[in-house]
């Protein structure tokens, strides 16, 4: 529900509104004015040279059309249009006579281009508050970059009803990925789990619960997100760890593992004691994805057979168990397949000789289980699974026993659930560890 804004919070809400896209000093990009995909490395920069619009190196010969924090090493993206599409070296990105904006491979076939609200492009223009934006000759915005976010909200940005945020797929593969961040039509503020490669989604991992009431996100120049009903009330606050955008970079991502972080990185070098001369996290959401994700279908958190801890700094870790190894060693959620010979079926040959368990503490794969017994002790619930080829791991705890099978889902390590996992590995793989 709603809640009285109260007179501490008048002064934060003198920062709600977004500005106004054209209230920004900018540098015009004229009609005819184009950007090649090279190694000149040409941008459009914003008046304070804070944020620049180019082409992005990603891979060798792949190139991505993007915002990007400018003044920092890091050159952080914080929006793109080709997310999913690299496109060739000498592809360009133009502004036509005729008031198209649009982007085209080295053949001049179309890729990408903006859809305009209405006709009379004159110029665009690289903002200083990220945004890029087209106007006609009366200054009126006819697109904007904050209109189509990809996985980055910015200070001053709004996200409305139907707006989302897609995360990337991994720290380093910029295309769509795994997670859905979503102000839906109904109010509700939603982070979902995506049905990776289709669009639709899964499972909704976090939400406001504001049916009926929701209307926009806001990210202020406070450094405070949060979403507000119609009227201007605040309904919930997405991030509540607050520093100026006087001092400080600012943006909020949705993370490739899922995770909503609001990111802060000083403009300034800071007396001994201060925040590093780094992006470093203010607040998240949720606290604990490994937890809060158990899903029927698709692999959970992380990747089929891994399972997710959350490390001391509050970062997921997606691990494979004793005996497997990760599928892509260049992307940890892409999920474990054991090192192993899988056991034999045949009546006169199971192999339960050349199979043993490693336990692993606190931890389970929800879902997964096939068989459920109870009450029985460990060795009885060891025993009932080596003489199955088809249990993969059981779980004991608490004189029950589940036995499961591949794929494992929804893997995470939780020491409020207790008991353990044993993990079924041939002996000479356990000899390994």
């Amino acid at each position: 529900m709603a809640f009285a804004v109260s007179s501490i919070m008048l002064f934060v809400l003198l920062f709600l509104l977004p500005l106004s896209a054209t209230s920004q000093p900018y540098r015009n990009v004229t009609l005819g004015s184009s950007l090649t995909a090279n190694n000149a490395n040409s941008t459009w920069l914003s008046p304070s040279g804070e944020f620049a619009f180019g082409f992005q190196q990603i891979i060798q010969g792949g190139y991505l059309l993007a915002i990007w924090f400018n003044k920092i090493p890091e050159r952080t993206i914080v929006w793109s249009a080709n997310r999913d599409n690299l496109v060739q070296e000498g592809s360009k990105v133009q502004l036509y006579g005729d008031g198209r904006f649009e982007l085209s491979d080295p053949r001049g076939q179309q890729i990408w281009a903006a859809t305009l609200s209405s006709v009379g492009l004159t110029y665009g223009a690289m903002l200083d508050t990220g945004n890029f934006v087209l106007a006609n000759n009366s200054s009126v915005v006819l697109w904007q970059s904050f209109d189509e976010p990809t996985d980055t909200l910015l200070p001053t940005q709004p996200l409305n009803q139907d707006g989302r945020l897609v995360s990337s797929f991994s720290k380093t593969n910029y295309s769509s990925g795994r997670f859905l961040f979503t102000l839906q039509t109904d109010g509700n503020l939603v982070s979902y789990t995506r049905n990776f490669p289709m669009d639709d989604v899964i499972f909704a991992y976090w939400s406001t619960q504001t049916m009926g009431s929701g209307f926009q996100v806001i990210f202020n120049q406070s450094g405070y997100i949060f979403l507000v009903a119609k009227n201007g009330s605040v309904l919930n606050f997405v991030a509540s760890n607050a520093v100026p955008t006087s001092q400080f970079y600012q943006r909020a991502i949705l993370d490739y593992d899922g995770v909503l972080r609001h990111y802060v990185y000083p403009k300034y070098a800071l007396s001994e004691g201060g925040r590093a001369m780094a992006w470093s996290t203010m607040d998240f959401i949720p606290s604990n994805i490994c937890t809060r994700i158990t899903q029927s279908t698709g692999s959970g958190a992380c990747g089929f057979n891994s399972f997710c801890s959350l490390g001391t700094d509050q970062m997921p870790n997606c691990d494979c168990p004793v005996g497997y190894s990760v599928v892509d060693p260049n992307d940890r959620m892409s999920g474990c397949k054991p090192k192993f010979a899988a056991q034999n079926c045949d009546e006169k040959a199971r192999e339960t000789d050349l199979f043993s368990f490693i336990a692993m503490p606190n931890t389970d794969w929800p879902l997964s289980d096939y068989a459920y017994f109870h009450p029985v002790t460990e060795d009885w619930c060891r025993q009932v699974c080596l003489d199955d080829c088809f249990c993969t791991v059981a779980i004991y705890r608490d004189g029950n026993c589940w036995k499961k099978k591949y794929p494992l889902s929804n893997g995470r390590v939780d020491s409020n659930v207790g008991g353990k996992a044993l993990i079924k590995i041939r002996n000479n793989d356990a000899t390994m560890y």
